[in-house]
């Protein structure tokens, strides 16, 4: 018997009520199932438990408040039905690597410049490097000794499933300090292979303030790598503002596709190399607007 339809409204009832105290009960009354028939089926059908699925899909929601809101840890733990504050970052830090302070400092409008979910996950297969996007477990990122550039070692992205959340995204990253960088301008540069690539994908450079702010951001969406493409070199260029405190770079997948990244550098370059950094404020007004509060 198919039971996809049942599970499906169930689902629906936690996402719907995912801030609020969830009960078995509920849960399984929504799916039209006894609580004994329903944690069977459920387990069945998606290969987990419903108490780890509800966890696992509180924490992606927390993921996306503490990166699109203000909202102070304590008050997401709270709204989350956490009992304490410690109960909550010691979960978010079992699932993501991160506890949530420092995950909302690292991880901010990599894939857009206005707003980004994402959840971070530190790797032992490419050391120095974190593995990040919003839904990470779509995703394997592995070293690809089969396709190298010239014998240099190279890494793979590739969606392992094969239905992704529309904006689902990978990348690949590394984040230091930028004090020896101040007031100069630097390249990050890399060859890049794609296969398969339906949304879009690239090398990407941003730049933060001690305050988290974003001083300086580059992540190639104005000139993306789509579709099969051979070993290409691409790079992002940014100036380094006194106020910087530390650079991120890194390689993304948007979407379903492959890419390949090898001879990865990082270096200093002179003025006459034309910077690459996005207009943070090219969609804004010139001048202050309706100062009388005109509704036409």
């Amino acid at each position: 018997m198919d039971y996809s339809a049942n599970v499906q409204n169930s689902i629906t009832f936690i996402e719907q009520h995912l801030c609020d105290e969830l009960t078995l009960d509920e849960i399984a009354k929504a799916a039209g199932f006894s609580r004994y028939h329903f944690l069977r089926i459920f387990k069945k059908e998606l290969g987990v438990g419903i108490r780890d699925f509800i966890l696992t899909r509180r924490m992606i929601k927390a993921a996306e408040l503490l990166l699109t809101t203000g909202i102070n840890v304590m008050d997401i733990a709270v709204l989350l039905q956490f009992d304490s504050q410690e109960a909550f970052t010691h979960a978010f830090k079992r699932e993501y690597s991160l506890p949530p302070g420092q995950y909302r400092r690292a991880m901010m409008n990599v894939i857009n410049t206005r707003k980004e979910t994402s959840v971070v996950m530190y790797n032992q297969v490419i050391p120095g490097w974190i593995i990040t996007g919003n839904m990470p477990k779509l995703y394997s990122v592995a070293p690809d000794n089969e396709n190298n550039y010239n014998g240099a070692n190279s890494i793979m992205i590739k969606n392992k499933s094969e239905i992704l959340e529309t904006g689902a995204f990978c990348t690949v990253l590394q984040q230091f300090k930028a004090r020896n960088y101040i007031g100069k301008r630097v390249r990050f540069s890399g060859y890049v292979k794609s296969q398969e690539v339906k949304e879009w994908g690239g090398l990407w450079m941003r730049i933060n303030s001690t305050t988290a702010n974003i001083l300086r951001i580059d992540n190639m969406q104005n000139r993306p790598i789509k579709g099969d493409t051979d070993w290409t070199k691409y790079s992002v260029v940014l100036d380094i503002p006194e106020n910087s405190s530390i650079i991120n770079i890194g390689v993304l997948l948007n979407g379903s596709g492959r890419m390949w990244l090898a001879g990865v550098e990082f270096e200093e370059v002179d003025k006459s190399v034309n910077t690459t950094d996005v207009d943070l404020s090219y969609d804004l007004p010139e001048t202050p607007v309706n100062l009388s509060f005109n509704g036409n």
